[in-house]
């Protein structure tokens, strides 16, 4: 899954940065609401962490513009502004989620992955095709009953794919969900990837779960 951190605390912003990488995400991040506007408006993201208080654009006058754009993209408000009259007016303002600074980083990730489940229609942490099943609160992998030792990349590239089980995945859409904008989008690495993880979750099962459409993209899912 990949997230836009639009924080101007920079000691923060890297921390978050940092652990939000490490949980498995791709991250992109700026200190800037011009340039966090700009972020949002032209890379499709799952979820968007927003401070209130920026630089260039405010917090607010960028989930109004998204808003009336049409843009859902599913914001979490990060901010130090704790009134209840703050808590509507981010609210209201288009937020789909409210947490106060200082924060606990559990919390943070709980209420991510939460907002990632609704965006793709999911009731629970649990994702089963076949005798798949993908753990997002665990962020683990079981088939058959065994584990499955994914990496970072992995797993996030499954994750997508899961939350999509079913439909043709494109390239650019693997790309632009499980790879920031550091990542090198003319390389193979995504090739590479998703070769290491048909091995992992279809070797030695008679059922294939992962699947290519020539010219298309990727399915998760028994074939037809």
């Amino acid at each position: 899954m990949r997230l836009l951190v639009i924080e101007d605390y920079a000691p923060l912003r890297d921390s978050l940065v940092r652990g939000l990488g490490d949980a498995g995400y791709a991250v992109d991040a700026t200190g800037d609401g011009t340039e966090g506007l700009w972020y949002a408006e032209n890379h499709p993201y799952d979820v968007i962490v927003l401070d209130l208080m920026l630089p260039g654009i405010d917090g607010l006058a960028i989930l109004r513009a998204l808003r009336v754009a049409g843009d859902t993209t599913h914001v979490l408000v990060l901010t130090a502004r704790d009134t209840v009259t703050d808590r509507v007016a981010g609210l209201d303002g288009g937020a789909d989620d409210y947490l106060v600074k200082p924060f606990a980083f559990d919390e943070l990730l709980a209420r991510l992955r939460a907002m990632v489940r609704r965006r793709y229609d999911r009731a629970d942490s649990l994702i089963r095709i076949d005798d798949l099943e993908i753990d997002t609160r665990a962020r683990r992998a079981r088939r058959a009953g065994q584990v499955i030792a994914l990496s970072a990349r992995e797993y996030a590239l499954l994750e997508y794919l899961a939350h999509r089980a079913g439909d043709i995945v494109t390239r650019n859409e693997l790309w632009d969900h499980a790879y920031d904008q550091a990542a090198e989008p003319g390389s193979n690495v995504l090739d590479v990837h998703i070769s290491h993880l048909r091995k992992k979750i279809d070797d030695g099962h008679a059922v294939k779960l992962i699947h290519t459409r020539r010219g298309q993209g990727y399915v998760l899912g028994e074939a037809p």
